[in-house]
């Protein structure tokens, strides 16, 4: 590298950012206007205000190393890499800047000195803010020679460096087979697979920011659903879809996926496995047909003239005709009502008019079956009848008694381990559920139609309104066109103004789809997908009819009873032959000395499944160190005060008790520079999940890992280096 190039590179660099600021400069004066309207229909200023905005985001977040790096061919053509594309103003066939994602700069990514790809050098820049303050050179196409050290400095110097507080995108690292899987052209479901580290994860939102690129007007509409294990992993990776330019993206958790609610807590191993396994689904149907009663006595209606009995077999028949359509039970109940009413007006009229109504008198049976039917569209004791016969149910009311009554979980054929004192004391597990009887049950006509009927009025109240602005305009007729964009004359009725003034809703597509539960996007990102259960991928694939998904994770860290066993156990029920399977087998994240220590505990209790390979080794041994009890508290506090003072992150995992740790679930997807694992003993100890969440605690540390046990170490992890209290944080 000499100086002059330096200066060179850096000169180019900055005309970039030239044109950066002077398209930033564009996009918002054009949101501006957007905003302002000027003569375009609501609907049109709704889609320009959307566009705009979209655009300024995306050149709000390039500044953050806008050039990455340049690709030479071996025709003299030179290629510059980078967030976003910048075209030059002269000729828009000409980039000055190649967006990463784009087919030109897919080399950058992929080719080596074996398989140069057409191009003889790869010049990547190491900036900061704005400025380059240096680059290195890989010569392409070398006989003999992959450059493989070439290609690992960039990679290294990015994976050492100490962590933030979130995760960062690896647009400048991307390494081969990562590459590969982020632009395949798959339209189904891809399935990623990786060991700890491996990063999979930044792979899926990158693979994500491509098929946004690749796929906007498709996609864009949509959005985006990124579901992931809790808000601690999700804060962990929100900005990284962000800091690439795309916005239009919901995250959630399994407990956030029912919109209004926000369930953290956990069903003990029985439970969970109960409620995640598609046989719930035969108990959710008994528990509605369990609420469909019919009478042990017949329930009297007394009405002006005659009283009238509600039997079992007139409960009967209603309802099998109502179960007979089909539909869901609240719109069923419709049905049901109607056999009823039918049955009590038949029987009202016959005793009314006996011994003087006949057959032939068709007015006065008619005129008594209109009193009939008005005063049981009245009558308070017909509607108590017809609630406890047939009631509206919603998926809280059903699910919430039928968990704390014994008698309805026999009755459901359910799992007694499903009993609960508080029914409506919400589990993760729970939330599939809920979401399945909102379409199980339906929803309530009565209250539809009162909806229907406050938004006719409230339409028919604009028109009222329109009609009396349309009387007092005294305008000129050419002001006024000029002033509502269209011509007086294409107004045929008040109505149509009236419609103009309808407000828009102008909310980020991101929030109204996370307030939506009906809402579908058009792909989903599944992250930690092992843990999700049959009944969650219901859930997910009610969200995306396109069933476009890309799904993250690693067999050997599952720790639900519910989780998958195999990918295909799981995905072949909703999309067989149109899922693939990819692997990520290389660990930028743990060092070889720490992976050494946990891949001999995955051998012992997954031993089908192979550890990824980690690129890199810290020179920093994994240590131990056995503490009295009395002394556990000193050492935990030794330990953060030693890494208080270095940059990064640090954290103590431990199971429940442990002053100060977080529970090894807590930390799944997350890394941290150094981690300390209290009482690993108690971990493996904790039921069938009890070596997944220690594998996961092992497996977070990018640096330094520490161990701190009283009872002796389990035998998988004798191969700690043993220290003395006077060694533990160096």
């Amino acid at each position: 590298m000499t100086d002059q190039e330096l200066q060179d590179e850096r000169r180019y660099v900055s005309g970039l950012y030239t044109r950066l600021d002077a398209a930033r400069t564009q996009a918002r004066d054009d949101h501006r206007r957007a905003l302002r309207g000027d003569g375009e229909s609501p609907m049109e200023r709704d889609v320009r205000v959307r566009a705009t905005a979209a655009q300024v985001r995306r050149l709000d977040v390039a500044d953050d190393g806008l050039c990455f790096g340049r690709l030479d061919a071996v025709d003299g053509e030179r290629t510059y890499v980078g967030r976003i594309g910048i075209l030059d103003e002269e000729d828009e066939f000409a980039p000055l800047l190649t967006d990463w994602r784009a087919p030109a700069a897919r080399p950058f990514y992929t080719a080596t000195g074996a398989h140069p790809e057409n191009m003889r050098r790869r010049r990547r820049f190491h900036t900061r803010g704005r400025r380059i303050t240096a680059f290195t050179d890989e010569v392409l196409g070398r006989p003999g020679s992959d450059d493989a050290r070439d290609t690992d400095a960039a990679l290294l110097a990015a994976v050492n460096a100490p962590r933030g507080a979130g995760m960062r995108d690896i647009v400048a690292t991307i390494q081969a087979e990562q590459d590969e899987i982020i632009r395949l052209d798959h339209p189904g479901v891809t399935v990623i697979e990786g060991g700890p580290g491996t990063g999979k994860t930044v792979v899926a939102l990158h693979r994500v920011a491509y098929l946004l690129y690749t796929q906007r007007e498709r996609i864009e509409r949509h959005g985006v659903l990124v579901v992931g294990p809790n808000p601690a992993f999700l804060d962990h990776i929100g900005q990284v879809l962000p800091s690439l330019g795309e916005s239009d993206v919901v995250f959630s958790t399994p407990g956030d996926l029912v919109p209004g609610r926000h369930v953290t807590a956990e069903d003990g191993p029985v439970a969970a496995r109960a409620k995640g396994s598609l046989a719930i689904l035969d108990v959710l149907a008994a528990a509605i047909a369990d609420r469909q009663e019919l009478p042990p006595e017949p329930v009297e209606i007394e009405l002006s003239d005659v009283t009238v009995r509600i039997d079992a077999p007139t409960a009967e028949w209603a309802r099998e005709e109502a179960r007979a359509t089909g539909l869901p039970h609240n719109e069923a109940r419709v049905t049901f009502r109607e056999i009823v009413v039918y049955v009590l007006t038949e029987r009202a009229i016959g005793r009314i008019g006996r011994g003087w109504l006949t057959r032939d008198d068709a007015a006065a049976r008619e005129a008594i079956r209109t009193d009939v039917l008005d005063e049981l569209a009245e009558h308070e004791g017909f509607a108590a009848a017809l609630d406890a016969l047939w009631p509206v149910l919603t998926p809280e009311d059903l699910l919430g008694r039928l968990y704390a009554s014994p008698e309805r979980l026999r009755a459901a054929g359910a799992d007694p381990a499903l009993w609960r004192a508080d029914g409506t004391a919400w589990t993760v597990s729970d939330v599939p559920l809920l979401d399945e009887l909102v379409d199980l049950l339906g929803h309530d006509p009565t209250v539809v139609r009162a909806q229907e009927r406050a938004a006719a009025a409230e339409q028919a109240a604009a028109t009222e309104y329109a009609a009396g602005v349309m009387e007092v305009l005294t305008l000129d007729r050419e002001e006024l066109d000029e002033d509502l964009g269209f011509s007086i004359d294409d107004l045929t009725h008040a109505g149509v103004l009236a419609d103009r003034f309808v407000a828009e809703d102008t909310r980020p597509l991101a929030e109204r789809a996370a307030a939506d539960r009906d809402w579908t996007y058009r792909h989903v990102v599944v992250d930690e997908a092992q843990e999700l259960s049959a009944m969650d991928w219901r859930v997910l694939m009610r969200r995306c009819p396109a069933r476009a998904f890309t799904v993250v994770g690693d067999l050997a860290q599952r720790r639900s009873p519910a989780g998958a066993m195999s990918w295909g156990a799981m995905l072949d029920r909703h999309v067989a032959g149109r899922w693939m399977y990819r692997s990520l087998t290389l660990n930028y994240r743990t060092p070889a000395e720490i992976m050494a220590v946990a891949a001999a505990l995955l051998a012992e209790f997954a031993p089908d499944l192979a550890p990824p390979e980690s690129v890199r080794a810290s020179g920093v041994a994994p240590w131990s160190r056995q503490v009295d009890g009395d002394e556990l508290t000193a050492a935990i506090e030794e330990f953060v005060a030693a890494e208080a003072p270095r940059e990064g992150t640090s954290v103590v995992i431990g199971p429940a008790g442990v002053p100060g740790a977080v529970a090894p679930a807590g930390t799944k997807g997350l890394e941290f520079d150094a981690v300390l694992v209290v009482e690993p003993g108690r971990i493996l100890a904790e039921g069938p999940q009890g070596a997944a969440d220690l594998y996961v605690a092992l497996t977070r540390a990018t640096q330094r890992l520490g161990v701190l046990h009283r009872e002796p170490l389990p035998a998988v992890l004798r191969g700690l280096t043993e220290v003395t209290a006077a060694r533990v944080g160096r």
